[in-house]
Parts: structure tokens; C-alpha cells; sequence
């Protein structure tokens, strides 16, 4: 069932988002070659911690860290630790926080120094395709349109979309109905109405979309060992046009003096 929210409590989920937004800023301060993973893991829980929050992953469904981190071909759940982060690598850190009840999520690519020029211009296209998304949820349209609209501009560019795993509702509960794929077709799925607030967040992989998942249970890569990108945004859905409640602006505040 769709839970649909009040704007006091679309608020509060606004809260717990831009928190994660900052929380992300304080991972782009630090991120550079040399670095563990687990270092990064452990400045988010910090940072969330100190700002009257818990962390919205750690011990969800028994996942053990604040953050999701992963590296080149893991494409999400990639857990935190003694990886050391190289340059050229690209790095998605999906972060969520919980506070006054409600959760935030959001999630950026990083590059740690220079990357190849394929590498960026993936990154580059998977942030443009989260906007071709967020550019149609509003009241009226389909969770297809959304899927459409990310799937139809990456493949133009030669990427593929990730199938196995979804956008998805949010509020009280990280993970709530509907499901939002990153592909499908316009005028198909869940009407989208006002007062829902949803993750929009492609994960496209610069070869085939076919993933394998890690014996540890949650790192998912790749099939072919190309490089994945992942952007992720939480909008309310309204009339004329989506209300992000997330924000890259802190991240990219930090990425421009980097």
C-alpha cells in the first residue's frame, strides 16, 4: 500500500534528506587516493550521529554499516572496509539517515582524482538521466514515465540500465511502495499522485546490465566488470513539477575546491 504524506511530514523528510546531503559533503571533504573505505564509513556515522540522527542503513535487514560504498564495477551495497580507494576509480556512496521518524536517502558518484574520459562522460549521463526522471514525476504521471524517460536517454548513449534493482517510496520505512524502475515504458505502472514521495535513482552501467551479487549477501556488480554510476534524489511528487528534497549542492560545493 502507498503511504501518502502530509507537507509536515514531507518536511520532516526533507530534514533527514538534506542531512544526508551533508553527510555525502563530509565524504567528498575526505574521499582521495589512499584512503580505506572504512575511513569514509566511519567520518558518516560520525557527522550523522552529532547531528541528532542514526544512520538509515546500519542494521537494516542486518546490514552492518552507515553507508553504502562501491567501487568501479559494484554497482550498489558495496560494504565499507579495508578497501583502499585508487586513482581513477569512481566511487557511489548511498547514504541514509532517520530522524523525527522519517528517513532520508540519497546517493552520489564519486571520482577520486583523475578518471578516464569514458568513465566521466558515464557519470555525466547518469546524473543527466536522474533529471530526465525527476523532470516528469508529477501529479498525473506514471512511475513508467520516469523509467522511460532515464532508460530511453542513457541508451541513446550507449549505457544500459540496471534491472534487478529499483528506485522506491520513502517515509517512515526506508523501503516503501512503489517500486520506481529505471526503465519501462510511458503510461505503464503506478499513477503518481500528490503527497508521494519517492527515490528516483538510476544505476547505469557502462557495458551490459546484467549483475552478480558478492558472496557476502549484498555487494552487486557488474556481470562484465565494466563500471557502474549511481545518482539518487528523493522528490515529492506535486502538481507542476517535483520538489527535490535531497541536495547535491553541498557535495558539489566541496568537489569544486577539491
Amino acid at each position: 500500500m502507498i503511504s501518502f504524506k502530509s507537507d509536515e511530514e514531507i518536511e520532516l523528510i526533507k530534514e533527514s534528506s538534506l542531512l544526508v546531503g551533508k553527510t555525502l559533503a563530509e565524504v567528498a571533504r575526505i574521499i582521495k587516493p589512499g584512503i580505506k573505505t572504512i575511513e569514509l564509513d566511519k567520518v558518516a556515522e560520525t557527522y550523522i550521529r552529532d547531528n541528532g540522527a542514526v544512520p538509515g542503513f546500519k542494521g537494516y535487514n542486518n546490514y552492518p554499516a552507515t553507508l553504502c560504498i562501491s567501487v568501479n564495477d559494484e554497482v550498489v551495497h558495496g560494504i565499507p572496509g579495508e578497501k583502499v580507494l585508487y586513482e581513477g576509480d569512481i566511487v557511489s556512496v548511498d547514504c541514509g539517515t532517520y530522524k523525527n521518524g522519517f528517513y532520508g536517502d540519497s546517493a552520489y558518484t564519486f571520482a577520486v582524482g583523475n578518471v578516464s574520459e569514458r568513465v566521466q562522460e558515464l557519470m555525466i549521463h547518469t546524473l543527466e538521466s536522474l533529471y530526465k526522471g525527476i523532470a516528469v514525476a508529477i501529479d498525473g504521471k506514471r512511475v513508467g514515465d520516469i523509467g522511460f524517460e532515464i532508460q530511453n536517454y542513457v541508451e541513446k548513449h550507449g549505457y544500459s540500465v540496471v534491472r534487478d534493482l529499483v528506485g522506491h517510496g520513502l517515509g517512515k520505512h526506508l523501503h516503501e511502495k512503489p517500486e520506481v524502475p529505471n526503465y519501462g515504458k510511458r503510461g505503464t505502472g503506478t499513477k503518481l499522485q500528490q503527497g508521494m514521495v519517492i527515490c528516483i535513482e538510476p544505476m547505469i552501467n557502462l557495458g551490459k546490465y546484467h549483475v552478480v551479487q558478492n558472496r557476502d549477501g549484498w555487494t552487486v556488480r557488474t556481470k562484465d566488470g565494466l563500471p557502474s554510476a549511481h545518482f539518487e534524489h528523493v522528490v515529492a511528487i506535486r502538481k507542476e513539477k517535483a520538489e527535490v528534497l535531497s541536495t547535491f549542492s553541498f557535495i558539489e560545493e566541496i568537489v569544486r575546491k577539491n
